[in-house]
């Protein structure tokens, strides 16, 4: 980015309350400047290919595609997008698989409105952004790389997630529901993920779940 030119913000997240506090808060800002904003995957995949923006601020969990797989879509269409991940979720659920699939960093919503402000600023100017637990995290994977992965860390990005919502009490008719897939669809991902970690049940994967803290 050019010297004093202002960074322009595109925001997708499916929730009009929260798009509107993002604008709130970045409204105060002299140097960002919020220039679109989409409530679906499809139409943050559709405005970031505009490429008129510097940063897209997108939220994990979009009603028709996962955030990740609209991440890994806009990173392949448009690599000079810096895109900063904002989620619910905490940061170990998240955030490594976000920066493996090419985002520059990872917020949760209940963050401080100036921690948003510094994000958008770092991942502008080509820098990742990281919490010091992210960090951590990141520092302990690295150490611990040489060791076998944890049968979780195998599973794919749509596996995990129906690993976390199924752990989280939801069923898998609640699961299709929210990520607008079909019941079977989200059965396969089921079965793959008890297949791949050699679980037999919901029982014995919410307890892996809790026991290696994946919820709380």
């Amino acid at each position: 980015m050019k010297k004093n030119e202002k960074i322009k913000i595109l925001i997708a997240d499916d929730h009009a309350i929260v798009r509107e506090g993002l604008k709130q808060i970045l409204a105060d800002t002299k140097d960002i400047v919020v220039a679109g904003h989409a409530e679906n995957g499809a139409d943050a995949i559709k405005l970031a290919r505009k490429g008129d923006c510097n940063v897209l601020l997108l939220d994990i969990s979009m009603p028709d595609r996962s955030g990740i797989e609209v991440l890994k879509q806009v990173k392949k269409d448009v690599p000079k997008m810096a895109v900063l991940m904002l989620s619910m979720h905490r940061e170990d659920q998240y955030a490594i698989r976000s920066l493996k699939a090419g985002a520059a960093g990872y917020l949760n919503k209940q963050s401080a409105p100036n921690e948003l402000v510094d994000a958008i600023r770092q991942v502008a100017s080509g820098r990742k952004y990281v919490t010091p637990a992210l960090a951590q995290e990141l520092a302990n994977q690295v150490s611990d790389e040489r060791l076998e992965k944890p049968p979780h860390e195998t599973l794919s990005d749509r596996e995990y997630q129906t690993l976390i919502m199924i752990a989280s009490g939801k069923t898998v008719s609640d699961i299709a529901a929210e990520l607008s897939l079909s019941v079977k669809t989200i059965s396969m991902y089921r079965s793959r993920l008890l297949q791949k970690m050699k679980l037999r049940h919901n029982a014995e994967l919410t307890h892996y779940a809790i026991k290696n803290q994946l919820v709380e």
